[in-house]
């Protein structure tokens, strides 16, 4: 980090820095990237298109369930999960007897919802489920038990959602009248279609809000049990889903996991952000002398923008199809709005408090002004560091869930909630890496690392403490325990301080943003479409490409322009 008034220089990148980097990539690749291709991984299987998904839905809705197509049809896709179920596979280890058996073809935890809508009506007329894969029509619901159909759970019962919704009807007894012949007569075609052998089938005693449930004694994975489970509405079968579901004790760790997760968040990392947030204004005001207001207004402003364009990518999607969708998208778009400004406010006040306390506290530039002499160049240089340390970052992280998953036995299930394939435009999800690197390390490295030394006299300290902040605020992603995710971050996030300590912020800005490119590249890479994976690329080298354009619009100033930089004090 260079001093208040000396000319603008970034440190060289020694050769075993370099290398440190190279092996970082590599260790990333063989453990991260290379799974991924080997058959059977799924990363190495194109997914259907959603609109080949509608067509087989049609067809589909047509074909077995006697639905004529009218012209006000409008088919709503989005993408579905049984985190529950693959959470449970993930953590006993049976992904690889899951898909050998070729169990994922016939009952898949991903899969397509296609949901039909008509004109004038507010609730779904049926849903069909598709497999992401093969586009076969794996569960269907249609009348009450298709608008009752839950989220993005597709592990979830439509029965349950239905009482949550506060609906009157009961889809287990919308037909009390059938008696378990009747229901079996009206099960058995759909078995048949499915190629079931009845031998293998015994009926449950107790179908829950179903009306009727067997269960298959031939296929198991650990003590998850295979299901087929049916609901009726007069002489016909409304429902259908075949698939299996996690033990309960599995799914009673996931709830105590995710409370705890909670509070952690809260406790851990919302109120000492806030905290930081009401500090960073106050010093703001305090060290304007040695900074200026203006400065962090277009990073602010940019950052506002993008949160505004990332609301908008997922919220747009899921507030499809039915009223109650659409009202509850735009009451979330609107508490985005808020939140969004006022992490946009905080970003701003970090970025002019943090800027001010350096200069004034340290004596250093932790973040020179565009008009300092060698400006330019120096951004290209903390590109090129910031590439080489996102190297060795993702060489550490690879390293470090290799450790966890050694010792805590860690694992990770899916969430359909932040799934590109339910966003409006998928190549847009890396935006997501520009708001992380600006807005974490503004508040927790160039704010929250010497605000918190003038209370502990620490650097290492006050860089432990902002960086387990910053860590606590990640544990309610879906990997459990939900130490895990804590302790790789705090190993990660003590590093970032490093670079921002030994490099500035614009230096662990790009790095931060890299780091995170990647991850989100190999992301739309794998989608493997033409479109996504050309985004992925592009994300990859945008922060370059960013860090170039500085350079080539603040050149180096010839030898007789150069004019010495002025201490701000």
């Amino acid at each position: 980090m260079n001093s208040v008034g000396q000319p603008l220089q970034q440190r060289p990148l020694t050769t075993k820095l370099i290398l440190a980097g190279i092996v970082g990539l590599i260790v990333f690749a063989l453990f991260q990237i290379m799974p991924q291709l080997l058959p059977g991984s799924g990363g190495n299987t194109a997914i259907i298109s959603k609109s080949e998904a509608q067509a087989q839905a049609a067809a589909f809705a047509a074909s077995r369930l006697g639905y004529e197509a009218s012209p006000g049809d409008e088919w709503v896709i989005l993408y579905k999960t049984d985190s529950s179920f693959y959470g449970y596979m993930s953590r006993e280890k049976l992904l690889e007897d899951y898909s050998k058996n070729k169990l994922d073809q016939r009952y898949p935890f991903d899969v397509y919802h296609a949901a039909l809508y008509t004109s004038g009506e507010v609730d779904a007329l049926l849903t069909v489920d598709l497999n992401m894969y093969t586009g076969e029509a794996v569960a269907f619901a249609r009348g009450a038990d298709a608008a009752a159909a839950p989220g993005l759970d597709y592990g979830e019962m439509p029965a349950k959602a239905a009482v949550k919704s506060g609906s009157t009807a009961n889809l287990a007894s919308s037909e009390p009248g059938l008696s378990l012949e009747q229901k079996e007569k009206l099960a058995a075609p759909w078995l048949q279609q499915w190629n079931v052998n009845p031998a293998n089938l015994q009926i449950e005693a107790n179908s829950g809000n179903y009306g009727l449930v067997y269960t298959d004694s031939s296929v198991k994975l650990g003590e998850s049990l295979l299901h087929y489970n049916f609901n009726f509405t007069g002489s016909s079968v409304s429902y259908y889903r075949a698939g299996f579901s996690a033990p309960a004790w599995h799914d009673t760790y996931v709830d105590e996991q995710t409370s705890l997760a909670k509070k952690l968040t809260l406790f851990g990392y919302g109120l000492p952000t806030l905290l930081l947030g009401i500090l960073a204004l106050i010093y703001s005001i305090l060290r304007q002398k040695y900074t200026s207001f203006k400065r962090g207004i277009f990073l602010s402003s940019v950052h506002f923008l993008i949160m505004m364009v990332s609301s908008y990518n997922v919220l747009s999607e899921s507030g499809s199809g039915s009223a109650e969708a659409r009202v509850t998208a735009v009451i979330m778009f609107i508490i985005y709005v808020l939140y969004s400004l006022l992490m946009s406010l905080l970003l701003y006040f970090s970025l002019v408090g943090g800027d001010g306390l350096w200069r004034k506290e340290e004596g250093l530039n932790p973040w020179p002004r565009a008009k300092e002499p060698g400006y330019g160049q120096y951004v290209l240089d903390s590109i090129r560091a910031g590439y080489v340390w996102a190297f060795i970052l993702l060489g550490v992280q690879t390293i470090m869930f290799i450790i966890l998953s050694l010792t805590l036995n860690n694992w990770s299930t899916t969430d359909a909630s932040q799934s590109p394939y339910n966003m409006k435009y998928a190549w847009l999800l890396p935006v997501v890496a520009w708001l992380a690197g600006l807005s974490e390390e503004a508040v927790y490295r160039l704010f929250g690392i010497r605000m918190v030394k003038k209370l502990v006299r620490s650097t290492f300290i006050a860089s432990l403490i902002t960086t387990l902040v910053w860590a606590l605020g990640h544990t309610l992603y879906p990997i459990y325990p939900i130490s895990s995710r804590p302790i790789e971050l705090t190993v990660i996030g003590l590093l970032f301080s490093y670079i921002f300590l030994r490099y500035g912020f614009i230096a662990v800005m790009f790095s931060h943003v890299v780091f995170d490119s990647i991850l989100m590249g190999a992301t739309l890479i794998f989608m493997q479409d033409k479109v996504n994976v050309g985004a992925g690329i592009v994300t990859i080298i945008l922060p370059f490409i960013v860090g170039y354009i500085v350079y080539r619009f603040n050149p180096p100033h010839k030898p007789d322009q150069a004019q010495p930089v002025q201490p701000l004090n």
